[in-house]
């Protein structure tokens, strides 16, 4: 089992979902409009980070 490929995913997920809530939190006119552009920021970080670690992971059997 490859740990980083897993923890990449994980974050991949992750940013997935904090973006899927900014998007939510701006379509609704939510009014906290900072805490929409941190977690969007945070989920930007988490999606592409996760993204570089299943890509750059090599598989080793």
């Amino acid at each position: 089992m490859n740990v980083k490929r897993t923890f990449g995913t994980i974050l991949t997920i992750l940013g997935i979902i904090g973006l899927i809530y900014t998007g939510y939190g701006f379509v609704k006119h939510d009014a906290n409009t900072r805490a929409l552009l941190v977690s969007g920021l945070i989920g930007v970080v988490f999606f592409f980070s996760g993204i570089g670690l299943v890509k750059n992971t090599k598989d080793e059997a």
